[in-house]
């Protein structure tokens, strides 16, 4: 079924149905659930489902909102990357084009004006293993810096320690580039093993991209996390 399909019922319908089973502690919830299915056969297991509120219904209920969550993600980073617009563009700027939508839109970066080129990473960094996200930083980085024009360009983040730390690190770029079949491909054919460590790569490059924090202009994007799926 199509988003055009559903009616602003459905969805509120949905939460009070998912809200009804989960009650106000989802976790106490499921164990009263487990006590009170021990013991049931298929004689009478039916009859406690019923009364636990395990419904057919509910799932569909539950189905509807996670279909309407997916689209979440799209949604913050549009908005995040509009309500930027005022304030980094220049009085003499104009844009090109500009991509919001999630995957592959046929542009190569999700900004382009006159005078730069930008991509915007709304993704809160830990401090950990965040070995995703930083394969996909290097990949937005990698790009931007091998792109041959004279426009700026921008790599905006959530908190620039961590990026930076990253890109200056000594992950080994065999590692960050193991699950992107293509880039990997990419990068080895220019490079071959030229740059074994990420430092190795970015240092003599730092200067090519701006690696700049966005949260001083949309702050609002600090309690939000977002991660993108990872390209093979």
């Amino acid at each position: 079924m199509k988003d055009s399909a559903y009616r602003d019922d459905d969805f509120v319908s949905a939460i009070k149905s998912v809200k009804a089973f989960t009650g106000t502690d989802l976790t106490q919830t499921l164990v009263t659930v487990e006590a009170a299915i021990r013991g049931n056969t298929a004689l009478n297991c039916l009859r406690t489902l019923e009364e636990c509120g395990a419904e057919s219904a509910v799932l569909d209920a539950a189905s509807l909102i996670k279909h309407l969550a997916g689209q979440v993600n799209v949604v913050i980073h549009a908005l995040g990357i509009l309500l930027c617009l005022p304030k980094i563009l220049s009085p003499t700027e104009v844009i090109d084009y500009v991509s919001l939508g999630a995957g592959n839109t046929g542009r190569p970066f999700d900004l382009e004006t006159n005078e730069r080129i930008a991509e915007f990473k709304f993704i809160q960094w830990q401090g950990g293993a965040e070995t995703i996200r930083q394969n996909a930083l290097f990949k937005d980085f990698y790009l931007m810096a091998e792109r041959q024009t004279a426009k700026r360009k921008y790599l905006y983040v959530l908190g620039s320690v961590y990026p930076q730390k990253f890109l200056n690190g000594g992950r080994a770029i065999s590692s960050v580039l193991s699950r992107n079949v293509k880039l990997r491909s990419q990068f080895i054919e220019r490079f071959g093993d030229q740059y074994p460590r990420v430092r190795d790569y970015y240092q003599p490059r730092k200067s090519a991209v701006v690696i700049e924090d966005v949260l001083p202009f949309v702050p609002e994007l600090a309690s939000i996390t977002i991660d993108e799926p990872e390209e093979t």
